[in-house]
């Protein structure tokens, strides 16, 4: 047999990734500035794409002159309550089923049903019930965030391990309190990575849903500028729904930091 001489060197480490938000940031910067120079030397023709800093300087203007925040303060509102909305009935219907089997079959039932719509498609219907005001943008919003989470909470009570509730239950303890004390703690990893495609469902409806039927919003005014071949203008919408995504997400990391601290 083959003998060690020297330390056996630990392996027991097991895989547990870190974000590095450096790493990220680099990565982004390092694709903005090939971006600008291929615009430079020509590689990329800026009459279809304009180069970053064209972009930039847009983006300046429109902050100055208070168009962006016009549109983005509308876009902000609808999402926010849409998407708060889609999030606590989808997080209480996926708990019920979860739990009690009265209730899985039923909600299982309805979320197969509607959840393959294309909840786009459903605007104009929206639009017919609720008007072409604020209702059927959130409306919209909250549907297509509804169901995701409605999976995603379930499949994370399902991951929390029966012995915890059955101890729980064996020390006399209310519903409420296993509920929030043993299934909402175990269930948190699936429902924040829910979360994260939700967001995500969510701002996709958001601009669909403004460019439809919307006189203001971030989605209303990328249509516009695309209608009048405003290409800076365009992308510049397009970096704004961007940035959104990523300050979404960077908020969800550190909702995960301070709730997933035990892991």
């Amino acid at each position: 047999m083959r003998r060690h001489d020297g330390p056996v060197p630990f392996r027991g480490g097991g895989f547990s990734p870190r974000d590095q938000w450096v790493a990220g940031a680099t990565t982004l910067l390092q694709i903005v500035v090939y971006w600008q120079i291929l615009a430079w030397v020509g590689v990329i023709p800026t009459l279809f794409l304009p180069s970053p800093v064209s972009i930039a300087v847009t983006l300046w203007h429109l902050t100055v002159s208070g168009v962006l925040w016009e549109n983005l303060s509308a876009s902000l509102a609808r999402l926010m309550i849409g998407w708060f909305t889609g999030t606590f009935f989808g997080m209480a219907m996926g708990i019920t089923a979860g739990l009690w089997s009265a209730m899985r079959s039923r909600v299982m039932a309805i979320v197969a049903a509607l959840f393959p719509i294309p909840k786009i498609a459903m605007v104009p219907l929206f639009i017919i019930w609720f008007g072409i005001g604020e209702g059927s943008k959130i409306v919209t919003i909250a549907l297509g965030v509804f169901f995701p989470t409605v999976i995603a909470t379930m499949g994370g009570v399902d991951n929390v391990p029966r012995g915890l509730i059955r101890m729980g239950q064996s020390f006399g303890l209310s519903t409420g309190k296993i509920v929030r004390s043993i299934i909402l703690p175990g269930a948190a990893p699936a429902i924040l990575n829910g979360f994260r495609v939700t967001a995500s469902i969510a701002i996709v409806l958001l601009v669909a849903a403004e460019m439809i039927g919307a006189e203001r919003g971030i989605g209303a005014f990328v249509l516009s500028a695309g209608n009048l071949y405003d290409t800076d203008a365009l992308m510049a919408g397009i970096v704004v729904l961007s940035v959104m995504g990523l300050t979404v997400a960077g908020l969800i990391g550190v909702l995960e930091r301070l709730l997933l601290r035990w892991r």
